[in-house]
């Protein structure tokens, strides 16, 4: 496909990483020279300096072949005008980000009259990513499929894991069919373990289940499942903001500690119920008056990966048993981060650049068998992604063990009605079904591209 972005700061020089691996044509336009050499410097693209919201610009870029243009400057109305500028010039697809909290209640109206194939507010995406972490501490990373019915859970196995020490094959009594073993990362690798797999303390090992059993499968890994109660935000960001107010209206008590006064004053009018306090967050003896080792929560949102780093493990450090969530803008040296003793690791601009990912695969195949969501897993190492199947082919009625499916790819559930299927060799796939897959591969566009 022939895609333009708008916009080259991190989130647009990460969707255009993630595009450019896909194998999708990228122009970027930016009228910053340095942002644009950042990202021609290191991917294959197109690169034009100038305003991409004036038709001159956006004729240069040859808008006329174009089939999805995506905006994401820093100003919200530059990307809503240059979507609606693009469609009057004849783009089908467009996507704005949009991040003022002031507009949030008025998204679904902006997105109907202004055409927008997608209006994506990152920080509102990550907030909603790290209140289902709260919300089971005891995992690193909790995800969604199948519209909430289907959960991916990633837990650390510690040494008193009924698992650990365990073959993948003989964990299946323990864990009673309902919930099922997908991949595994081990010392900065990854696997998508057989039945011979052997388990080992340490491991980040990766679960499917359906969403009533999450707190079940917590409790019997052996790790804190109780809700958040108390939870504090270091750092007054719009995904701080976001949090607060997911978190309070589901009846969490939030302290948010923020440095600059201004903010302090914005975060208290809209957020009713939570506590502001102005100081900075990485000053110790106020974090202890603020009684952080009493906490069940901790979210570091504050301005450098430095940061947030820094008061993440000093949390850990006073209060062991809290859920600490640490966002990183910096995608690299995930190897060194993963040695880290941190509980959660969130990164907004890969979650952008996911959702529009599975969004462009979506429209390579919009008459077929498409994926509805999807996550990187480990990093970019492998992909778990559900597919909506809207159409019958080769694939559906046959039983599962007559599929000639690639390496290193597993079907860990189905959704069909309501109910959720942990599949064996003789369950068949039919037309209707949300179909999960877990895999190395990438590119994947149409369930079918699951066959050799």
């Amino acid at each position: 496909m022939n895609i333009i972005i708008v916009g080259c700061g991190r989130v647009g020089r990460s969707i255009t990483d993630q595009l450019n691996t896909e194998g999708h044509s990228i122009t970027v336009i930016d009228e910053s020279d340095e942002a644009l050499e950042k990202v021609a410097d290191t991917q294959n693209v197109m690169a034009i300096q100038g305003n991409g919201a004036t038709c001159r610009v956006l004729q240069e870029a040859e808008i006329g072949n174009c089939d999805l243009l995506i905006a994401v400057t820093a100003a919200d109305e530059l990307n809503l005008y240059t979507c609606l500028l693009a469609k009057n010039m004849g783009v089908t697809s467009t996507i704005a980000r949009v991040r003022n909290p002031e507009y949030i209640s008025d998204i679904n109206m902006i997105r109907e009259n202004l055409k927008l194939s997608l209006a994506i507010n990152p920080e509102h995406a990550c907030a909603s990513e790290i209140s289902r972490m709260v919300k089971y501490p005891g995992a690193v990373k909790i995800s969604s499929f199948a519209k909430g019915m289907v959960d991916f859970i990633k837990i650390r196995l510690s040494e008193n894991s009924p698992i650990s020490g365990k073959r993948v094959a003989d964990c299946a009594s323990l864990l009673k069919g309902a919930v099922r073993l997908v991949y595994v990362e081990r010392e900065g690798e990854f696997f998508i373990p057989n039945g011979d797999f052997v388990l080992r303390t340490g491991d980040m090992v990766s679960f499917v289940a359906p969403s009533s059993a999450a707190a079940k499968l917590l409790k019997l890994m052996g790790t804190f499942s109780n809700k958040g109660r108390s939870v504090f935000i270091l750092g007054g960001s719009k995904i701080g903001f976001y949090l607060a107010k997911i978190l309070r209206e589901a009846g969490v008590n939030v302290k948010i500690i923020e440095k600059n006064p201004l903010r302090c004053e914005t975060l208290s009018e809209g957020l009713r119920g939570v506590m502001i306090i102005n100081a900075d967050a990485m000053d110790e003896d106020l974090l202890l008056s603020e009684h952080i080792d009493r906490a069940d929560g901790v979210v570091c949102l504050m301005d450098t990966d430095e940061e947030n780093l820094l008061a993440s493990l000093y949390a850990k450090k006073v209060n062991p048993k809290a859920k600490v969530v640490t966002e990183l803008g910096n995608l690299k040296f995930s190897s060194v981060v993963d040695t880290l003793p941190l509980d959660s690791v969130i990164r907004p601009k890969q979650l952008t650049g996911e959702y529009i990912v599975r969004y462009v695969r979506g429209m390579q195949n919009t008459v077929g068998n498409n994926v509805e969501t999807m996550y990187k897993v480990s990093g970019d190492r492998a992909e778990a992604l559900e597919f909506l199947v809207r159409e019958n082919s080769a694939l559906t009625g046959v039983p599962l063990s007559r599929l000639n499916l690639k390496n290193d790819l597993q079907i860990v559930c189905i959704s069909r009605n309501g109910k959720v299927i942990m599949p064996g060799g003789g369950d068949t796939i039919e037309k209707g079904d949300r179909v999960i897959v877990v895999t190395k591969h990438k590119g994947l566009a149409d369930l079918r591209d699951i066959l050799k």
